[in-house]
């Protein structure tokens, strides 16, 4: 019998692979020039009116990650789900659909802030000589000083497409004794983050919007190519 055993990153497509490969480079670097360059400062992003937003930060954000657990269902679903799109799609088309997802995630995140600041001071950004509350301050310096960081909306949109071209597909869940098909699995889950920024609890610093921006535009961009839809994956 022969010994030898496929790697499980032998089928990786190209754009998955290079994805992964800078997702965790990044996520290393934070950690090791943590005192010499603060890569949560300067590559997360933040609101577009906060003196600490830059332009590439609209980039640079879908590869920070706070935590190990972050990064790892992040680069996991990417893993699972990445290739086989990457294949329908091609890599040029999934490329785009990566981080147009990514982009329209921080986008819908952006609107949903801009309105919330609107409902504080009746404006979408603060002037020099806007006057508040103490509670309304604490609630926009929330808004302009926390940074967004990681790859969830651009992974939105990749499972969203996904359950778009492959409805059928059977998935094992964790938990759950027998196969859950795509679109019912993701249906839940997109359902969940909804629910989660109505109902966004103290402590919970998920950007839920952001996930559900990212969702948004993988759907539309499905729809919007034509891609045709699938039932089966050989």
């Amino acid at each position: 019998m022969s010994q030898y055993r496929q790697s499980p990153f032998a089928n990786l497509t190209p754009v998955v692979k290079n994805l992964l490969i800078i997702n965790i480079i990044f996520f290393i670097a934070t950690y090791i020039l943590l005192n010499q360059f603060n890569m949560v400062r300067w590559l997360s992003v933040f609101y577009f009116d906060s003196p600490f937003f830059r332009p590439w930060q609209v980039i640079t954000y879908m590869f920070m990650h706070a935590n190990i657990e972050h990064i790892f269902f992040n680069m996991f679903a990417l893993f699972m789900f990445g290739p086989i799109l990457e294949y329908s799609l091609g890599s040029k088309r999934f490329f785009n659909l990566y981080f147009i997802c990514g982009i329209g995630a921080i986008a819908l995140q952006w609107i949903v802030q801009a309105i919330e600041i609107h409902q504080l001071i009746g404006a979408f950004v603060v002037h020099r000589d806007t006057t508040a509350s103490p509670e309304v301050v604490s609630k926009i310096g929330d808004i302009y000083d926390t940074p967004i960081l990681g790859a969830s909306g651009a992974i939105f949109g990749v499972l969203v497409a996904f359950a778009t071209l492959y409805p059928n597909m059977e998935m094992l869940i964790f938990f759950i004794p027998i196969p859950v098909k795509a679109k019912y699995v993701i249906s839940v889950y997109i359902i969940y983050e909804i629910y989660s920024s109505i109902h966004q609890t103290s402590g919970d610093n998920v950007a839920h919007l952001a996930h559900i921006g990212g969702a948004i535009f993988g759907f539309a961009l499905i729809k919007i190519w034509g891609t045709k839809r699938k039932d089966t994956f050989y």
